[in-house]
């Protein structure tokens, strides 16, 4: 290809389109052809030796504050209390030293708003006293919360345009990090953000919310089996998917640009059939960007250990360790504002989008998700004697019973314009929510659920007929991994494969801690009653409660192919919904079952809850109508006007071969590829009319979940019509006068 690029070039001293995006491609494509290989320097060939330099570490606490402070401060944090006036001046103090010592001559309350990027506001350290003298100062009061404007920031309806208050606040569990850019560094101060009136305006509060949750269900249910527990964990690591094309291409792109996916482009002969980019040699540039960025993420303590290709044609995934939840969640969002501006400096985009590229393989980012004790067990591992096998089984069983009871809710979770894309498609898993446990554990449950109808004997024995000594001490390598599941067990965690690769993992994970956690309190409950009611030995109890769980949630376990139509069908037998759109799949947020579950535990209150509707539902429309609006620019405005130019050429040539009295076949075919051309052009004119009328009748609708239906179902049903004939006329237009990038110099010019 670049050699093919490179004679074509020395062939023509201009270039012949006169199309002057047509122009742009291939100027585009010029500048790739001398792209060359970024050096990257690494600090130390020891990736020890300089993780987490950039981060205000329980170390660096220690070395700027006092001994009493510092451990006040950690006791805080592991309580969850507030932080006193006093101890946040020493704390605010210490940030301070340690920042400027690095050079930040700025900080910022770093908060993740309802947008779904993350949000900040500079402030200098520098300030004057009261006689004029210049000081450097940072407060504890600046530390605990600052006051953003509110106004602009999706609200759902909770604040007006006028009332622009809002606060955020800081959050003691995640530690402050500095960033560097554009030869600066700022101290970023990770905060909760909350309006005038309370109500959470961010997705970290509930997230926070959340883990507590778990935590206070989880550990009474710990004690049953080890009274020494006193807290319980969510552990999480994040698999991050994307794709990368040249910056050059990228910007010659506009729907790239302005949606983030390529709304038109026909498939290139070669794709991914060949599954050769799958762990392949990784190409220089992009092994250069890699070193770059994970140096970056490293320094700022995110945990990378994976890097390789995926599956499709210039995609590639990244991959840290497990980390606490919130600090995971804090650091997938810090590490794609990361990769987006080290791309920049390799003259690379980075394509976070669920779906870029029809055809090939959307990218996503599984959560793998787990819950471990204060005493260092992980609470998904089973563990070495029959009675730990039981713990194993209570947390596996319940969780699995979590997402049947609240199947509907956990695809809400995941639901988004561009993740619907993704959904269901050949590469990712199906809208229909279902748990995979692989053979050897379908088999302990199946047995665990036979014995039901046998008396079970208290004492030692009791384990022994249940088969539960037999579960081995470590599952990763005897549990097979099903690409086709949104909900897998894999060994010792459940990985959420669905959630997309451009998503906040706080709001799947906000819904899967409070799931399991109000399963862990009616789990317990049941048992506490079969204890007091019924005198049952705990163990018992336990069992009996377990077995009908399994019995319960049988539905929703499914080991096959959840591609295949076949599972579609079973599903509906089973009563699984298979809700494809987000519209509808966020119905289940206004039910009142959502409602009393959140609001029941205090993480969302109805209002805040039925802000998020809201929010999501406009978004939705808004991501629907931004595609709409460039898909018919680019028809109309670009791809008609150069198919008609081309269709001109083509009759002029017919006109004279006839005058010079050639009228053969190949008259023939070229006639019936301009009537091809015209139906193609006629049609495209017609349906992006038609798409626009629809789009003003949408956009009159006042109810926000109707409008979004309307999108979905009219405005976007346009859209697969419309490229249709579009990636057609890509067919039979001259490839000189083509005026998008092409697939094939997309996926494979790098």
């Amino acid at each position: 290809m670049e050699l093919f690029f490179y004679l074509y070039l020395c062939h023509r001293k201009q270039p012949k389109p006169t199309n002057p995006m047509a122009i742009l491609r291939f100027k585009a494509l010029e500048i790739v052809s001398q792209r060359k290989v970024e050096e990257v320097s690494l600090p130390s060939p020891k990736i020890s030796d300089y993780f987490g330099e950039n981060v205000f570490t329980k170390d660096a606490l220690r070395s700027t504050m006092s001994s009493q402070n510092y451990k006040r401060l950690l006791r805080t944090i592991d309580t969850g209390d507030k932080v006193d006036r006093e101890l946040a001046d020493a704390v605010a103090a210490a940030m301070k030293t340690w920042a400027t010592s690095k050079g930040a001559t700025h900080y910022t309350h770093w908060f993740q708003p309802l947008t779904g990027a993350t949000a900040e506001k500079h402030d200098s350290f520098f300030d004057l006293t009261s006689d004029g003298e210049a000081i450097e100062s940072f407060k504890g009061s600046a530390l605990v919360q600052q006051e953003p404007d509110a106004s602009s920031f999706p609200s759902g309806g909770i604040r007006n345009t006028f009332e622009a208050r809002g606060y955020s606040a800081w959050d003691p569990s995640s530690p402050a990090f500095l960033i560097e850019n554009a030869s600066t560094k700022t101290l970023c101060i990770p905060t909760i953000f909350v309006s005038y009136t309370g109500e959470a305006l961010d997705y970290k509060t509930p997230l926070l919310k959340s883990l507590k949750l778990l935590n206070d269900a989880a550990v009474p249910v710990c004690q049953y089996f080890d009274k020494e527990v006193t807290k319980v964990n969510t552990t999480l690591g994040i698999e991050q998917e994307y794709f990368l094309v040249d910056k050059a291409l990228y910007e010659a792109r506009p729907d790239l640009v302005v949606s983030g996916r390529t709304l038109f482009g026909h498939s290139p002969a070669k794709g991914q059939q060949l599954e050769d980019h799958y762990f392949g040699s990784i190409p220089g540039r992009v092994h250069a960007y890699m070193l770059e960025f994970e140096k970056e993420a490293l320094r700022l303590g995110i945990p990378l250990r994976t890097r390789h290709n995926e599956v499709a044609p210039h995609q590639f995934e990244c991959a840290p360790t497990f980390e606490d939840a919130n600090l995971a969640v804090d650091h997938n969002q810090l590490l794609m504002d990361i990769m987006g501006r080290v791309a920049d400096r390799h003259n690379l985009k980075v394509l976070l989008h669920e779906k870029p590229f029809k055809g090939v393989n959307g990218s996503g980012k599984h959560n793998n998700w787990a819950m471990s004790t204060s005493t260092g067990v992980n609470l998904l591992s089973p563990g070495k004697r029959p009675k730990e096998n039981l713990q194993f089984l209570t947390f596996f069983i319940n969780t699995i019973m979590a997402v049947h009871k609240h199947a509907d809710l956990l695809r809400s979770s995941i639901a988004s314009a561009s993740n619907d894309h993704r959904l269901g498609a050949n590469e990712a898993p199906p809208a229909i929510v279902s748990v995979f446990i692989g053979q050897q554990l379908t088999a302990i449950l199946d047995e665990f659920e036979r014995t039901s109808k046998v008396p079970i004997e208290k004492g030692d024995n009791m384990y022994l007929k249940l088969g539960i000594d037999r579960i081995p001490e470590v599952l990763r390598d005897n549990t097979d991994r099903n690409r086709t599941s949104p909900f897998a067990f894999t060994g010792n965690k459940f990985e959420f494969r669905a959630v997309g690769s451009s998503a906040n993992s706080s709001s799947p994970m906000t819904v899967l801690n409070t799931i399991v956690a109000d399963q862990l309190f009616e789990f317990r409950q049941s048992v506490e009653e079969l204890i007091n009611n019924k005198g049952m030995k705990k163990e018992i109890a336990i069992i009996q409660v377990l077995r009908d769980y399994v019995a319960a949630s049988k539905a929703i376990r499914f080991e096959g192919n959840g591609y295949s139509k076949e599972w579609e069908d079973e599903a509906a037998t089973r009563g699984l919904s298979n809700i494809k759109s987000t519209p509808l799949a966020l119905d289940v947020l206004a039910s009142k079952e959502v409602k009393d579950i959140f609001t029941k535990h205090q993480i969302f209150t109805e209002v805040e809850l039925e802000a998020r509707h809201e929010i999501l539902l406009e978004e939705y429309v808004k991501k629907i109508q931004i595609e709409s609006r460039v898909m018919g620019d680019l028809a109309v405005n670009h791809v008609v006007p150069t198919a008609i130019a081309y269709q001109n050429k083509l009759i002029q040539n017919v006109r004279g071969l006839k005058e010079i009295g050639l009228e053969d076949a190949y008259t023939d075919s070229t006639i019936e590829a301009i009537k091809t051309m015209s139906r193609h052009i006629t049609a495209i004119q017609k349906n992006v009319n038609e798409m626009i009328e629809a789009r003003k009748v949408a956009n009159k609708i006042d109810d926000p979940r109707e409008r979004a239906i309307m999108y979905n179902e009219r405005i976007f049903g346009f859209f697969d019509t419309i490229r249709y004939s579009v990636d057609k006329l890509e067919l039979m237009v001259d490839d000189e006068d083509w005026p998008l990038v092409k697939y094939r110099e997309l996926l494979f010019r790098h």
